[in-house]
């Protein structure tokens, strides 16, 4: 295995341990790729996915800009709005608080969720 790929899943690891989601409030899990952004509300008591968005779903011409990730952002508040969770807990899944994962973040929280 590469050293930059040993780096990220030790970061992902290092996040998971401290970042637990419950029923009241679920964890926002993020996952990056290069073309598309997937989002989801995981409750890790009973290993559910509450809710989950992605731009493969969405009505983006491309998925892997920005703008699409704060309106993915927007539809998972939405989504969890419309299922009673209002607090969330963020995970970054390893990746840089920066550029699309950060958009992702402030599109929730202009959604109405807080975290």
């Amino acid at each position: 295995m590469h050293n930059k790929n040993k780096k990220f899943e030790f970061r992902k690891i290092r996040v998971r341990t401290k970042v637990y989601g419950t029923p009241d409030r679920p964890r926002l899990s993020v996952c990056r790729t290069s073309k598309h952004m997937y989002t989801q509300l995981v409750d890790d008591t009973k290993g559910m996915t509450l809710a989950s968005a992605s731009t493969l779903n969405a009505d983006t011409k491309k998925g892997g800009n920005i703008d699409a990730a704060k309106k993915i952002g927007k539809q998972i508040a939405e989504k969890a709005k419309s299922i009673n969770i209002q607090k969330i807990v963020f995970d970054r899944g390893g990746r840089v608080y920066h550029g699309r994962v950060k958009a992702v973040a402030e599109g929730a929280r202009e959604g109405g969720l807080q975290f």
